[in-house]
């Protein structure tokens, strides 16, 4: 059965390759991100993109009013994007922290707060958060970015349960370590925040660590989201690629000492 797609974050990564996979499928699927150009291929292959900044509210209206202007509906709302910002609580501005929270966190809800109505009248609807395994457990250097996807899965439980009434699924993706420009998005901010001072040692441990750590590839992503959106009762969560499962298990089940142990054991 066809559906009304909306993916943002779908520039690059995971959410393009993603895109790609369900228009092929025969999806209507509309991508969103800022930096359009990027999203020329899959205007190629069939399918909508639309420039919107997370942060912008009238972006966003924009975008919802267009989608439901041409489509009547929006089916599933695949909230994609976000960053992750890296170095020492010391270290970092509170303005940047702001801005982390307004990517991953606010945006993402205005944006559900605007499709959420047309979902309830259509008694029906899927919203996929893509959260993290960092959602659930925690690493050095990054305090913001953990905090705003543990935030984002408290808000997704909350979300998932005032929405069941209205045969509306909310769906938390948590990735592992995935092939994505993520490893980049990471170590700059970190190197340029704290790579010279006080934490320089543990921000070089931390880089040389991600450079050797194995990566999922982006596909069991656009696999894992097309089982979802194809599916008539998709699961809470998927927690897939590298490392996802070991590590949330270590964090539920080890206690804080030995966690914190074995954690920075990889990055000395």
């Amino acid at each position: 059965m066809t559906k009304v797609i909306l993916i943002t974050g779908a520039s690059s990564g995971m959410g393009k390759e993603t895109a790609q996979q369900l228009i092929k499928e025969g999806h209507t699927v509309y991508t969103v991100a800022r930096r359009i150009d990027n999203m020329n291929d899959l205007k190629q292959l069939g399918g909508f993109p639309i420039q919107m900044d997370i942060t912008n509210e009238a972006d966003i209206q924009k975008v919802v009013d267009a989608i439901i202007q041409k489509e009547r509906k929006i089916d599933i709302l695949w909230n994609n994007a976000g960053y992750g910002l890296y170095g020492a609580v010391e270290d970092i501005e509170i303005n940047a922290a702001k801005n982390q929270f307004e990517v991953n966190l606010f945006g993402l809800a205005s944006l559900t707060q605007k499709v959420i109505p047309f979902m309830r009248k259509a008694k029906s609807g899927v919203i996929i958060n893509t959260s993290s395994m960092g959602g659930k457990m925690y690493t050095p250097l990054g305090a913001w970015y953990h905090a705003s996807k543990h935030a984002l899965e408290g808000w997704s439980d909350c979300l998932r349960l005032e929405l069941k009434a209205f045969n509306i699924n909310v769906v938390i993706l948590e990735p592992g370590l995935i092939q994505t420009e993520f490893a980049d998005v990471l170590t700059g901010p970190m190197i340029k925040y704290s790579g010279h001072g006080t934490y320089a040692d543990l921000v070089n441990s931390i880089t040389k660590s991600t450079g050797r750590t194995k990566m999922s590839p982006s596909s069991v992503i656009a696999d894992t989201i097309s089982k979802i959106v194809n599916a008539d009762k998709p699961k809470t969560r998927y927690r897939i690629g590298n490392w996802a499962k070991p590590m949330v298990w270590m964090r539920m089940y080890l206690g804080d000492k030995l966690y914190d142990k074995i954690i920075m054991s990889q990055v000395k």
